[in-house]
């Protein structure tokens, strides 16, 4: 079962939560020649920032700038508000139920629950069924698993600043994919900040196919939710 604390750990396992990114890079420059083949996505963020150096590039350089302070928000947000892999499922299924009317809605639970899923709503209503569905979901979501893949290695086996930024940049990669794949979802969860926290589930998302919910019919939307949950 998912746990939130995990996802805490994790951050504090891998120094996330002592980002202080306007020092990150001091003192790597040795550090980027020396390991540059074992840090991969985190030297290359590194190696962009050189970008800050010219006038050609400052574009980049500020691209950068922005998603490390989207990055560190993402993680406040796990530290002040609690369950973000809730929180970003249910934006997922607001998005999904937006403009589904009540028939359609008892459609797809009837689906459901004929391969023995059921969602407790308290009620038929698109937000109340979103709430419903996200919940059942992040309760059989075993994310510990998903955490050191996402991660390919842990920060704290590379050198300082750079092992954070392997992270960063990871994640930047996969707010780039969604924004991508699913617009409206990603829309979404920048109005929360919580876009670059999409990392943490991508491979559900992947696994269940869950960006084919923009446009496929009920009977679809109800095989999504039953990936998602097995």
């Amino acid at each position: 079962m998912y746990n939130n604390n995990e996802v805490i750990s994790y951050l504090q396992a891998n120094k996330i939560l002592a980002l202080k990114l306007d020092h990150a890079l001091t003192g790597v420059g040795n550090a980027v020649s020396n390991q540059i083949e074992m840090i991969g996505a985190g030297a290359t963020r590194v190696l962009y920032y050189t970008s800050c150096f010219t006038d050609e590039y400052q574009d980049v350089c500020q691209k950068q700038k922005s998603e490390d302070i989207r990055f560190t928000k993402g993680v406040y947000h796990i530290i002040r508000h609690g369950d973000i892999v809730y929180d970003m499922l249910k934006i997922y299924f607001e998005e999904v139920f937006r403009y589904k009317t009540s028939n359609q809605l008892e459609h797809i639970k009837q689906l459901l629950m004929a391969v023995n899923v059921h969602i407790a709503a308290s009620s038929l209503t698109n937000t109340g069924f979103a709430l419903a569905t996200a919940s059942f979901v992040a309760t059989g979501l075993n994310l510990s698993l998903e955490l050191s893949a996402l991660a390919g290695r842990r920060a704290g086996q590379v050198v300082g600043g750079i092992g954070i930024y392997g992270i960063v940049q990871k994640a930047a990669d996969s707010a780039h994919r969604l924004h991508i794949t699913y617009p409206a979802y990603y829309s979404a969860l920048y109005a929360q900040e919580l876009e670059m926290m999409y990392f943490l589930i991508e491979p559900l998302f992947e696994r269940a196919e869950a960006f084919k919910a923009q446009w496929v019919s009920d009977g679809e939307i109800a095989d999504i939710i039953t990936r998602m949950i097995r």
